[in-house]
Formats: C-alpha cells, structure tokens, sequence
C-alpha cells in the first residue's frame, strides 16, 4: 500500500483541512511543497490540469478536491471514523453547504485585515484565473459590513449546534466539524485576537482548540521530483467501492467524459469514465511521461459530462 503524498502549501485552509484529518486519524504522510498559484509543472501532469489544492496522491491515485481526499483516508483508515455512524450524508452534505456559503465572505473578513500583505500576482490570478472576484482590500471594503454579519450568523448557528457536545455529532469529530473548523482557521491565525469578538467566536472556542489539537500526523518532506516518480512507477489500484456502470446518468465504463468544479478555478479534466455513483467518480488518464492515472473527484460541486 502506498503512503499518502499530500501536494499542499502552507497558507491553504483547505490544505490545513486535510493535514488536521491526517493527525486526527494519526497517519504517516509525505509532504510536497507546492506555490500557491501556477505554475505546476510536475503536479498538473498527475491531475490532469486541475488547479486547485490540495491533491492527495497514493501511488498513480490522485485524489482532487477536500471531499474526494476524506473519503480515501477514510477509506484507508476507517478508524478512527470522520463519518460517526449515521452521520456520513449530513457531515457531507453540511460540511459543503458551509464551505460553499462561507468562502467569499470568509475572504472579505480576511482581507480587511491582511489585504495589503498578499502578493499582487496572487490577487490576480485570483480574479483571472481561480474566483473570478477581485479579492483585494481595497475592492472588498464595500462588502466588509456586509461580510461581518455573514460570518456572525453563520457562527452563530454552529454555536448553537455545538452547545452541550464537544462536536457536531457528540463525542465524535466528524467531516462537517472540519469544513467548519477550516474557515474559522483561516481567520484566527492570520487576523489580530479582536477577530473573536468581532464574529463572536468565543462560545465555540473550546470546540476549535480541540480540532487544533489533533495535529498533523507524522510527515516527511518529499519533492515534487519524486512524488511524480512514484506516480510513474505506480499503476492505479483497482476501482473496489464503485462501479464500473454505476453513473447514474447512466454514463457507462470506457465513455470518454470532461469534469468541470461548477463554482471557481473551472479547468476542465478530461479522461475515460473507470467507475462512478452518485458521490465519486473515477476517471483514466494516461500521460506521457507519468503513465496510467486514475484521478477521483466527488460528484457534488462538479459537472460531469460525456465527450
């Protein structure tokens, strides 16, 4: 079995989501350093083109997209569980709504604060190629208000969801616990302490350091070179919890299919139709120099259709 490789950078909330997985289910990992914007010049060949990070790599599996990595290492280590019994469609279907929603606002709070310490190249590829929106300080201000009273409520109702229990679900830590957990992340390390009171964190602040404490796991740093080594020495493992004629538009295996994110960073990947359901799909891709590929995505947040 082939150890997790988790292509990241520092700065990434969404990277931060998965390492706290990786320490709470106490798994070795590799660690590759990535930029924060293209170029990737060893990554992109695994994923197809895909953008967005992080992308968590076992052998010639790649894995895109937050959701599509939870479900592997869960996969790969059912216990202890991100999906507490019963929980798996509500810590799914929560923790995206809340990604979702809370982005751009999260992002207009950040600003506010740091807007004139993030790179120009980063804002830009930002509004050209990845969300859309111009995400300097300076362009965000009119909303900042606005923004505020998004986050407030939002907190508000996990708050109140939280009250009582030490996770969503209970005793558990769940999914949906770290997709909220990661935008609240995002705020208290890089905005001054006044940011609590201002989005009224303090009610669930026991609940935030218990996250914080799972850690990261044990990592090692791995370079780009040799992760795609791997990947080129590796073949993808075989397709054992969808099936090969499971899409339910009825997409069957070998149906040559392009997959888009439907919300930002929207590069199309292309390859053949391996296995789906209604949650994952598997394509095959084969590259010239990294050989045969299977890239996995989650269903949700992605347009899927046949070339």
């Amino acid at each position: 079995m082939h150890t997790p490789i988790l292509h990241h950078y520092e700065f990434s909330t969404f990277s931060e989501k998965v390492r706290i997985a990786l320490g709470f289910k106490q798994l070795t990992w590799q660690s590759v350093d990535i930029p924060g914007l293209p170029p990737r010049p060893l990554l992109s060949p695994l994923t197809g083109g895909y953008r967005r990070a992080p992308v968590l790599q076992m052998g010639a599996d790649i894995y895109c997209d937050t959701h599509a990595i939870l479900s592997a290492l869960e996969r790969l280590k059912p216990e202890p569980s991100l999906f507490p019994a019963g929980s798996a469609g509500l810590a799914r279907g929560l923790g995206f709504a809340w990604e979702r929603q809370m982005w751009v606002p999260t992002i207009g709070v950040l600003v506010h604060y740091i807007g004139e310490h993030i790179p120009a190249e980063f804002i830009k590829d930002r509004k050209e190629g990845y969300l859309g929106i111009d995400i300097s300080k300076e362009a965000m201000a009119p909303q900042f208000q606005e923004h505020v009273q998004f986050v407030r409520a939002q907190v508000s109702w996990l708050a109140q969801a939280l009250a009582g229990k030490k996770f969503l679900f209970g005793d558990q830590p769940s999914a949906a616990d770290l997709a909220c957990w990661q935008t609240i992340f995002l705020l208290r390390k890089n905005c001054p302490p006044d940011v609590d009171t201002l989005l009224g964190f303090a009610p669930i602040v026991p609940w935030y350091d218990r996250i914080l404490a799972f850690g990261h796991g044990t990592s090692n740093a791995l370079s780009p070179e040799a992760a795609f080594e791997v990947a080129r020495q590796a073949q993808p493992a075989p397709v054992t919890h969808l099936s090969a004629d499971g899409d339910p538009g009825g997409m069957r295996h070998g149906t040559s299919v392009r997959i888009t994110p439907d919300d930002n960073a929207r590069v199309p990947v292309e390859g053949t139709l391996v296995a789906a359901d209604a949650f994952d799909i598997v394509i095959h891709r084969r590259d010239p120099q990294a050989g045969d590929l299977h890239i996995h995505f989650p269903r949700l947040g992605y347009t899927v259709t046949a070339i």
